[in-house]
């Protein structure tokens, strides 16, 4: 069904299910919102009733993440594989690197990839405009983006990470859309020696540059405000707290691992938001030009700053409707470890649930 389903081009309709989840539109036609089918050897209950939903949702300790596949785990792990006290322990370290006032202060990071863009974009356009592919542009400005603000003055060791991570993703996803064979990652196919060898190659890089941060903390040296720095001082400051205890603390792999999230959460779906987005506004210029002259009126033609992005209420909302439309992720995925009831169903442990996102 998805080999049909990409065989066509891709209506600019917001309807996108079809083509993204061609499988559960076929069953839900056929048997309703609320299906059961077997993936390989998983049974699956396809949940699209909101209640159920969220009193799904709300029952964390009955219904959580399934195990991932053992090849995808050479991509990421990390806090989004977590669950319980492991996974509240590792967010507490994260939530540093993420407060407002942080953020804040990677604003002229973005200004500065932004801008970079836009100055290719004008080297084209010498004639006044030209067509052209804005995909691998937005690639590889949320990529760049996520370099500078991630790594900072490692940019450009930064740079080869992100590289090999989203080769490492097509991999992944090649072999999650395989038929799973028990053992089969064991092999010394193409595909795993390749993955397996991105992996210590990212995992070298990063334990370099993890390295360096931590000798210059011991040695008394402030850390840098890119995400790396302020997880590890977030970190430093967590172990000292409790008498050097380094197992209350992240390990260098746990840094790794946040790392590698840092990219996967950030620059495909922030890439994907950014073309749809051009798109829909494309579709339709009335709001595109609403939304430029809200843009000219917070800031005219001064550098943007953090405090006037909360006055730009119609980009807000433009982003917001995107993410509706057209979401990172199409579905989530919960196991259930013991036998449970929602609502009138059932569900035995060993069930995988599928509610959209």
């Amino acid at each position: 069904m998805l080999k049909e389903a990409y065989s066509r081009p891709i209506s600019l309709s917001d309807d996108i299910a079809p083509r993204v989840l061609p499988f559960h539109c076929h069953f839900i036609k056929k048997y309703g919102k609320n299906f059961f089918a077997w993936f390989g050897p998983n049974p699956m209950v396809n949940i699209m009733e909101p209640e159920l939903i969220r009193d799904i949702l709300l029952k964390s300790n009955v219904f959580q993440k399934p195990p991932p596949h053992p090849l995808g785990k050479l991509l990421v792990s990390g806090l989004v594989t977590l669950e319980g006290e492991r996974w509240a322990k590792r967010r507490k370290n994260i939530n540093p690197a993420f407060h407002l006032e942080k953020l804040k202060n990677m604003l002229p990071a973005f200004h500065l990839s932004c801008s970079d863009m836009v100055t290719k974009w004008k080297m084209l356009s010498v004639g006044g405009s030209c067509e052209l592919d804005v995909w691998p542009y937005l690639e590889n400005l949320t990529g760049d983006v996520i370099s500078r603000t991630a790594f900072g003055s490692s940019y450009e060791e930064g740079r080869r990470i992100f590289q090999l991570q989203k080769e490492q993703t097509h991999l992944a996803i090649q072999v999650t859309m395989s038929v799973y064979i028990p053992g089969w990652r064991f092999l010394p196919t193409k595909t795993n020696r390749r993955m397996k060898q991105i992996s210590k190659e990212v995992y070298a890089l990063l334990r370099g540059i993890v390295n360096k941060r931590e000798k210059a903390m011991k040695a008394g040296e402030t850390a840098n405000s890119d995400l790396l720095g302020i997880l590890m001082e977030s970190n430093f400051r967590e172990i000292q707290e409790h008498q050097n205890n380094k197992k209350i603390g992240m390990s260098v792999r746990d840094v790794i691992e946040e790392c590698k999230l840092f990219y996967l959460a950030g620059q495909e779906t922030t890439s994907v938001l950014l073309v749809w987005t051009m798109v829909l506004l494309s579709e339709h210029p009335n709001w595109q030009a609403r939304a430029r002259e809200e843009v000219l009126q917070v800031f005219g033609n001064k550098k943007p700053e953090a405090d006037g992005l909360n006055h730009l209420k119609i980009v807000t909302m433009i982003f917001h409707e995107v993410l509706r439309l057209y979401p990172p992720i199409a579905m989530l995925a919960r196991a259930v470890y013991k036998d449970t009831q929602v609502g009138d169903m059932c569900f035995p442990a060993g069930v995988q649930v599928r509610p959209p996102s």
